[in-house]
């Protein structure tokens, strides 16, 4: 098969300037995402913030602080996980690779959110969904387990 990538000596000269404009200006629109990225975690951890001692509050009034205690335990994972993505995107903005581990630990994150927010649903849980969701965990965290390990091999 044959390779369709084009190295820089196989543009024409006449396109030099025009593809170093195309760089700089796609260089400038994913600093531009990332700034953006940047604001929407920011403002994802306040709204966290505030929804966690909204649960604490409702919990409080409503005299029932398991159901409460559930509820804000799965809104601190949520935050939880906006944090591993802020650190990830720091990481990446001082020149560090992103790391598929960061991923895989929020998406496992949010499974554990699920099973300890299953409970208090208004809807009780069907074996079945309560199966898929442990399966879930239980196949990300050796995911995550494997993306681990291989990482200290190559250290």
């Amino acid at each position: 098969m044959k390779d369709i990538r084009m190295s820089q000596e196989q543009l024409p000269r006449n396109f030099a300037r025009i593809n170093s404009f195309a760089i700089k200006a796609m260089q400038w629109l994913n600093g531009f995402a990332h700034i953006i990225i940047g604001l929407a975690l920011a403002t994802s951890v306040i709204m966290f913030t505030w929804l966690f001692f909204k649960d604490v509050y409702a919990a409080a009034n409503a005299h029932n602080l398991v159901h409460g205690f559930l509820h804000a335990l799965g809104t601190l994972m949520l935050l939880w996980s906006i944090s591993a993505l802020i650190s990830a995107e720091i990481r990446y903005l001082q020149g560090s690779k992103l790391q598929v581990e960061t991923f895989v630990e929020v998406v496992l994150v949010l499974f554990l959110r699920k099973l300890i927010v299953m409970p208090v649903q208004d809807a009780s849980p069907t074996t079945e969904e309560i199966a898929i969701w442990v399966g879930g965990a239980f196949v990300l965290g050796l995911v995550y387990v494997l993306v681990r390990w291989a990482q200290k091999q190559q250290d």
